[in-house]
């Protein structure tokens, strides 16, 4: 074999070794899928309580929904519902005022997981738009995953003045924004005002595009519409904020809004085992 053969071999090799290794590489990077998972529905006594002046002693239905992402590098879930424990309860968990949501749980986030294969352990990282009980419920079914979650949430105290979280789960405080896997497919947005550090995730599908999880920077479409303000918010100037940058992501991003408490707008998506891509 002559040496000019030899060289070609050599740079046709390197060049499919190069090859390889840019596609293992992008196989690390960006989000697949998505799930909508139901993480309890409920109905609301009085909407009023979430838009001042409005509405005032009308009930309406809601859902509480939480969302499975799988990324290159690993399973990432937003938010964990309202307690499995409340699907044994045959008359739901009724709240301490009767303004707010008596909750149902007609699945359980871990019979949804198993449906589609995924066990508690594979989810190596998770976020929850804010520590209200809706949103926590299931958080230590994962005990492995690194949180991620605002400082400011992380420290503002809870009942009794107790943590929010267990000190021994594994948790990365933020103080902002957060690109979580560094490639710009899953983004958390500081979005503060319904909480002290309340945040949003935009997630960068390859064939859906953009989508915004706004959590509860607002709780349902026509209150994020006209720029309502729940009165038990902590504060509505960082609320009308928040909606507002949420707003400019959307619109920049030519993205799609999806609102956590929003019945009618998840009556209209497909929930898992479907999926988003």
């Amino acid at each position: 074999m002559t040496p000019k053969i030899m060289s070609r071999i050599t740079l046709a090799l390197a060049i499919a070794a190069l090859a390889l290794s840019a596609r293992a590489a992008s196989a690390q990077t960006g989000v697949e899928k998505l799930y909508i998972l139901n993480c309890g529905e409920g109905v609301a006594g009085d909407i009023s309580r979430w838009s001042p002046g409005v509405n005032e002693g009308k009930s309406m239905d809601f859902v509480d929904t939480c969302y499975l992402i799988k990324h290159g590098q690993g399973w990432f879930l937003w938010d964990t519902g309202i307690p499995d424990a409340v699907a044994g309860m045959p008359n739901g968990l009724a709240p301490a005022d009767s303004k707010a949501v008596t909750w149902r749980r007609p699945k359980t986030l871990a019979a949804q997981l198993e449906q589609i294969g995924v066990k508690p352990a594979d989810v190596k990282a998770m976020g929850v738009s804010h520590t209200h009980p809706d949103h926590i419920g299931n958080v230590e079914m994962f005990p492995q995953a690194t949180l991620y979650v605002q400082k400011a949430e992380y420290d503002w105290p809870g009942a009794n003045n107790e943590p929010r979280f267990k000190p021994s789960h594994p948790v990365e405080l933020l103080a902002g924004d957060k690109d979580v896997f560094g490639d710009g497919s899953i983004t958390i947005l500081s979005t503060p005002g319904h909480t002290p550090g309340h945040q949003s995730l935009m997630v960068r599908l390859p064939k859906t595009g953009v989508v915004v999880l706004s959590g509860d920077a607002a709780h349902f479409r026509d209150n994020y519409d006209n720029r309502r303000v729940p009165t038990m918010n902590i504060s509505k100037d960082q609320s009308l904020a928040s909606m507002q940058k949420i707003a400019d992501v959307v619109s920049k991003e030519k993205g799609q809004l999806w609102i956590n408490h929003d019945k009618a707008q998840r009556d209209t998506q497909k929930m898992s085992p479907e999926f988003y891509d």
